[in-house]
């Protein structure tokens, strides 16, 4: 039997809710999948799932009818724009956190017999720092936190690394800074934040770039459409492809732990709270 390929896992997760994480989720995936890209979108947003949503897409099965035996993963995966593959929430906070120990089996079974292949897995989390974007956040290898030029936003942000790195061990995240005006205003962002983890955090900051304040998002919102292929000259569309090479040079993991069912079995041992933070 083959083995399977190394997936890059990127969190993509926000202090707060209002920042357009979910859309930098939907274009990032788009805009990797034009380019060549084998991806993977899972909605993780538990309670407020809303990515079948922005894309129109209309899922008749999740993730909880995996768990539940009733769906096999290829059955509720649905095929969005460009491609790329869609794993629809599912319903109750809790119900991933609270799997006996077949259930934990057969979701990593399910992951790890996926016919797909696949080179990146995007999870869009919740915002906020409940339980689960703490866990989905430990089982990536890249964290992304996406944040936008608004008080409120900035401490949040802070806080979710402060979090995710004094109690979790995680100590490197990716700053997007969404809805700027410019890319000087983006990177003066990133530095208020720096300058305070810097100071109180042993964490390293990573500045990813910046999308811009854009109108065209907003009608491609409105027509549940990703921007990069809505309207592909705009300002946020040629960010998200700009942000879709960088990421396509991040390093890619070692086989010896970056195979989806892998990622799953770290997501159910930071459910259940003895997870090793892998270095």
């Amino acid at each position: 039997m083959a083995k399977p390929e190394p997936v890059r896992v990127i969190a993509v997760t926000s202090g707060k809710g209002g920042v357009g994480k979910t859309n930098v989720s939907v274009n990032l995936a788009v805009a990797m999948s034009d380019a060549g890209k084998r991806v993977m979108l899972m909605d993780a947003d538990l309670g407020l799932a809303n990515v079948d949503v922005l894309l129109g897409l209309h899922p008749v099965s999740n993730l909880s009818h995996v768990i539940d035996g009733q769906r096999t993963l290829e059955e509720v995966i649905i095929e969005g724009p460009a491609g790329i593959m869609v794993v629809p929430a599912a319903s109750g906070v809790k119900r991933l956190a609270e799997l006996d120990t077949m259930e934990n089996a057969g979701l990593i079974r399910a992951f790890s017999e996926l016919n797909h292949p696949v080179d990146t897995l995007i999870i869009d989390t919740a915002a906020g720092i409940n339980e689960s974007v703490t866990s989905f956040s430990r089982a990536a290898q890249e964290v992304v936190v996406v944040v936008c030029d608004e008080p409120a936003s900035i401490t949040d942000a802070y806080a979710l690394i402060k979090v995710l790195s004094a109690d979790y061990g995680i100590g490197r995240f990716r700053v997007l800074a969404n809805q700027v005006q410019s890319a000087q205003e983006g990177r003066d962002l990133f530095n208020k934040i720096s300058r305070v983890t810097d100071r109180y955090l042993d964490v390293t900051l990573e500045f990813m770039g910046v999308v811009p304040h854009d109108d065209y998002l907003r009608k491609a919102v409105r027509k549940q459409r990703a921007v990069v292929q809505a309207y592909p000259r705009s300002r946020s569309s040629i960010a998200f492809r700009t942000l879709a090479q960088k990421t396509d040079k991040w390093p890619v993991p070692s086989a010896a732990g970056g195979h989806l069912e892998f990622f799953v079995e770290r997501l159910i041992q930071s459910h259940n709270g003895h997870m090793e933070i892998p270095v």
